[in-house]
């Protein structure tokens, strides 16, 4: 069973180590690599079953997304959502509207490990 997940990441280094723990375990992976990129995704895409979203993003910032299109659209009601950021301060501020916080740097294996436990049962 393939599961879709969308990764919001402007570094494309760890876009792509994230990517490859997701697709590890089952993932299908799309990437944004800036927050225009990501916001036109999430409004014509069908939603993914796991986002991971990074807060410092060019052009509309992950705080953005996360407060004007991703907790107001019905759509995402089911959708898991995951900050990763550098910035334990904004990972606190918004830590109440996602279900986890990772602090970077974000380790293969952790990213892994956690994501693995929130697949959907097949």
């Amino acid at each position: 069973m393939s599961i879709p997940a969308l990764i919001i990441e402007d570094d494309e280094d760890l876009a792509d180590i994230f990517a490859e723990a997701l697709r590890g375990i089952g993932y299908e992976v799309e990437h944004a690599a800036d927050g225009q990129k990501a916001k036109e995704r999430l409004l014509n895409g069908a939603p993914p079953h796991l986002i991971l979203l990074d807060m410092h993003l060019p052009h509309i910032s992950g705080g953005e997304l996360l407060t004007t299109i991703i907790k107001k659209d019905e759509r995402f009601a089911k959708t898991l959502v995951i900050i990763t950021t550098a910035d334990a301060r904004m990972g606190e501020a918004y830590g109440d509207q996602v279900d986890f916080v990772m602090i970077k740097p974000i380790s293969f294996v952790q990213l892994r490990d956690l994501t693995a436990r929130l697949r959907p049962k097949e």
